[in-house]
């Protein structure tokens, strides 16, 4: 007998699509932030802003517990993959693991802790600010090495201030907690329309 608590096949081949989405939304809302070495620190912000909707509607899915932590690990997968610093990477796995917790701890029925736990796991992607505000030299170091062009770095290094690292984490734990906000309005909507609300 299936114990519909603990994630099947199907769970996994929708957390497998929800992933692929997640990093494409990511990427997408992050890029144009990226792209640019002044406003590279607003990167997370960016990317929290569409990827909400994807995880609350992956949430919604599959209610279960693993689903958030089998996000948090393809995303890391994913951005070692693609290039990104070490530290994005373990932010997200350290962000994936408290964000199923919460999410977890009201069987991931609850709105309010659904949308607490994207704002807490979004705060991944500022593992690599974090590591750039501390050591900034080790940091471009390493960023040089991956193949970031040098005047990229530069222009990076003078435009940054130590106020920002604050500004970074408030600001993509706001535009998290909005972007699953309008996430859970579309899946109000698409419930609606189903006939189940």
């Amino acid at each position: 007998m299936e114990n519909k608590d603990k994630l099947q096949v199907r769970d996994l081949i929708i957390i497998g699509v929800f992933s692929a989405l997640y990093f494409v939304f990511n990427m997408v809302g992050g890029m144009p932030f990226g792209m640019n070495p002044v406003l590279t620190f607003y990167q997370p912000m960016g990317s929290a802003f569409l990827s909400g909707i994807i995880f609350v509607f992956l949430i919604a899915k599959s209610p279960k517990k693993g689903t958030i932590s089998i996000l948090a690990i393809i995303m890391c997968i994913l951005r070692l993959a693609t290039g990104m610093h070490w530290a994005m990477a373990v932010g997200t796995l350290l962000t994936g693991i408290v964000a199923e917790f919460i999410a977890g701890s009201k069987n991931y029925k609850s709105k309010k802790m659904n949308m607490f736990s994207f704002g807490v796991f979004a705060l991944g992607d500022i593992g690599t600010f974090l590591v750039y505000f501390i050591d900034p030299k080790s940091w471009s170091d390493a960023m040089i090495k991956k193949g970031t062009d040098i005047t990229y770095i530069e222009s990076m290094n003078a435009a940054a201030a130590d106020w920002m690292i604050y500004v970074i984490i408030i600001g993509t734990f706001l535009v998290a907690l909005i972007s699953a906000w309008i996430g859970m309005k579309l899946l109000k909507k698409q419930f609606e329309k189903a006939g189940i609300v």
